[in-house]
């Protein structure tokens, strides 16, 4: 848990690269503290700040008067925190449309603009988007990277593969630890002060500042708890609604609850997993509704005002913690390929904790256990009997079958499943 871990490439660095080859500007969104400026800054050939503290009045008057001022430098021009003056938005598509060529512009975001009626154009066919999330654990150097979710989904038999073992106790600090970059390498309490801060940071002023509209702080982290507890379950506003009403004093309305999620997605805090619908079942018999989770599983620990100790008392939490650390490790190896993360679940019960998709319309199903042969065994077993249920309907079979786990020392395949360790996995 001490060990000294070695960076890889950030996954973004590479997808950065790819979309200014392609496009006249690129819009790399995510959570503040995710990496986002200094990724964008070592492809940078000029950057203005708009948050500086000294120049943000300046920027955002040049803004309304000559924003073309604010634009000239050498391309590729990173404009930071670019919400702070949303009319850059269409005065950099106008700029595209009028010559200059791809690779112009890198613009990052840590909140939706809360002025989008100054922005006129989607941006369509000028602007390329990148979500950008906490380090995966192969980029943090705690994975070894010896399965690769491209190498599966491109149908070549699978070969036994050596992860790097990661105990229990190990896992349930990574997870509370978090990917933030400023973190890794770092040990006990001082790993985990970050996204003790983060979590206050929201409370006390990231969420009203969003939109310029007032938020109490008590509400925000009652909000938060509930959130954090609910994480992995599909908790829609009356969800919600009712674990307060089971665990915390004060009463809260369905809308009240609703706009302080929706707050909170804007600035990249929660984000939900979309539900998987294929034509499986008969209509109503499948899910819609989405999958609650975090950005990052660290964030709902801290919310919870719990550590490693905690989890590793209460296992069955753990499992909820670790399939949150292994969607949000999924989702960034996912979009490496250009491609997606959703979630099975029908009315019988049956589920899938991950389907992985590609553009090419390949896809995989994923089952996420904390390990053991019990678990594994009632994650295969899951997997059979949707893959049963696939065939019968006549849809195309899914590239593989994994059950990730949080422990075990190497991959392998059993009955046609991929036994698979998070801390071997990359894209």
């Amino acid at each position: 848990m001490g060990r000294q871990v070695k960076y890889r490439n950030r996954i973004a660095d590479d997808m950065l690269r790819l979309k200014l080859s392609a496009m006249g500007a690129v819009l790399v969104e995510g959570a503040k503290w995710c990496g986002k400026t200094t990724t964008c800054e070592q492809q940078a050939r000029s950057i203005i700040y708009m948050a500086d503290p000294a120049m943000r009045s300046e920027y955002q008057k040049l803004a309304e008067i000559d924003v073309n001022t604010l634009l000239a430098g050498k391309t590729p021009r990173l404009i930071d925190e670019w919400q702070d003056a949303p009319q850059l938005w269409d005065a950099i598509r106008f700029k595209i449309d009028h010559g200059g060529g791809d690779g112009q512009f890198i613009l990052t975001g840590s909140a939706v603009p809360p002025n989008t009626d100054k922005i006129v154009h989607s941006g369509t066919g000028r602007f390329a988007r990148i979500k950008m999330r906490p380090m995966s654990l192969w980029e943090s150097g705690e994975s070894s990277g010896t399965v690769s979710l491209s190498a599966l989904f491109s149908e070549n038999p699978f070969q036994p593969a050596e992860a790097r073992p990661i105990p229990l106790e190990e896992m349930a600090f990574l997870i509370c630890r978090g990917g933030w970059p400023q973190t890794i390498g770092r040990t006990g309490e001082r790993a985990l002060i970050t996204a003790q801060e983060y979590v206050e940071g929201i409370i006390e002023s990231d969420i009203s500042r969003v939109d310029n509209v007032l938020r109490n702080p008590d509400r925000t982290r009652r909000i938060l708890r509930s959130c954090a507890r609910l994480q992995g379950t599909m908790a829609n506003a009356t969800a919600i609604h009712k674990d307060l009403e089971s665990n915390e004093i004060q009463r809260y309305d369905d809308d009240t609850i609703q706009a302080y999620v929706n707050a909170l997605k804007k600035i990249f805090v929660i984000e939900d997993l979309g539900a998987w619908c294929p034509s499986l079942r008969a209509k109503g018999a499948i899910r819609t509704t989405d999958t609650r989770f975090f950005v990052d599983p660290s964030i709902a620990a801290a919310a919870m005002g719990i550590g490693p100790g905690n989890l590793l008392n209460d296992l069955r939490s753990f499992g909820f913690f670790f399939e949150a650390l292994a969607v949000r490790d999924l989702r960034v190896y996912m979009d490496a390929l250009r491609g997606h993360v959703e979630k099975y679940h029908d009315k019988s019960g049956l589920e899938c904790d991950a389907v992985l998709h590609l553009p090419n319309g390949k896809y995989a199903l994923v089952e996420i256990k904390l390990g053991g042969e019990t678990l594994v065994q009632t994650g295969m077993d899951a997997l059979d009997k949707l893959d049963s249920l696939i065939g019968r309907k006549g849809i195309p079979k899914p590239s593989f079958r994994m059950v990730l786990t949080a422990t075990g020392g190497f991959a392998y395949s059993q009955n046609g499943i991929i036994i698979c360790p998070l801390s071997c996995l990359r894209s």
